[in-house]
């Protein structure tokens, strides 16, 4: 079997790689730098310029599936070109791609596509799954619902579409969990604004792992890519401390101080989404990290 990834290069898309290869699965990849461009039997790399719409067509050359991860980071603060760029990075990316396959004869069959969870509404109380419709009015709900329906295009060309919508990935090589450590690392660790919000993370290689099952497996449609147990961002803070041995005794940090120094990026420590992962279970996958404090001690 033989995978194109986009954003093979980022965070999530390295784990994927070697996922894949300790799967005997071979993997192309597309990348904006040339100089990331290697060219070894089961790592094969391709140029491509979404926003020129560029793309070298041999990237799909005995490919089967393609794992779609590509976006500018929403780790960085939204500008109002920036915002731009979040919304562009996503849409033309995957119209190139869908066009590019329009000209050529492939063998195509699936396509697996990063989402995320901030399609859900802001809630201290709902519990999401899958089939829940209203779409946060946020700047990052309106972002995953305009990717999501780019997306659903390619079903259009008779490729099964599958999405994974992202929680809060837990890494020890970069994202969220090597910020919120910081401070604690230091002793000055605290929660964020009241630490009731729900936060549904998920182990990298959970999340790696779930890629290629829906891959594998040949599932359609949209899955939650997040542990079964959610937690409060108290209890996420409180857990990181416990792991490290470090005390908590600063004050939460309030919300105004973070929009300060934030902007509207702010939200992605605010906002509450408790999201369900009992869809994938029910379909056979096993998350090796179901609890927090585990996946914590494994990764810190």
């Amino acid at each position: 079997m033989r995978v194109l990834i986009t954003g093979a290069t980022g965070l999530v898309g390295q784990e994927i790689v070697k996922h894949c290869h300790e799967k005997d699965i071979k993997v192309n990849y597309l990348t904006t730098s040339k100089s990331k461009l290697v060219q070894d039997e089961n790592y094969k790399g391709f140029y491509w310029n979404p926003r020129e719409k560029e793309i070298d067509t041999e990237c799909f050359s005995g490919v089967d599936a393609i794992i779609h991860l590509a976006g500018a980071t929403i780790s960085k603060r939204w500008t109002s070109s920036y915002k731009k760029q979040i919304f562009s990075s996503r849409t033309e990316s995957t119209a190139l791609l869908i066009d590019a396959l329009k000209g050529i004869n492939h063998n195509v069959k699936q396509i697996v596509s990063a989402s995320a969870i901030g399609i859900y509404p802001d809630s201290l109380t709902n519990y999401y799954d899958q089939s829940h419709n209203e779409v946060s009015d946020s700047f990052l709900g309106q972002v995953v619902s305009v990717w999501e329906q780019a997306v659903n295009e390619f079903s259009k060309l008779n490729i099964t579409v599958s999405k994974i919508r992202i929680g809060l990935v837990l890494s020890n090589k970069g994202g969220a969990l090597v910020e919120i450590v910081k401070p604690i690392k230091f002793g000055l660790g605290a929660a964020f604004g009241s630490g009731k919000q729900w936060q549904s993370w998920i182990h990298i290689h959970d999340l790696a792992n779930m890629f290629l099952y829906v891959l594998e497996q040949k599932l359609a449609g949209i899955y939650n890519g997040v542990a079964a147990n959610p937690v409060s961002n108290t209890e996420l803070t409180k857990t990181a401390a416990n792991v490290l041995e470090k005390p908590l005794f600063m004050p939460n940090i309030p919300k105004f101080f973070m929009k300060l120094v934030l902007g509207e990026m702010h939200i992605l420590l605010f906002e509450s989404q408790r999201v369900c992962s009992k869809k994938i279970v029910q379909k056979g996958f096993v998350f090796k990290y179901n609890y927090l404090e585990p996946a914590l001690v494994d990764l810190l």
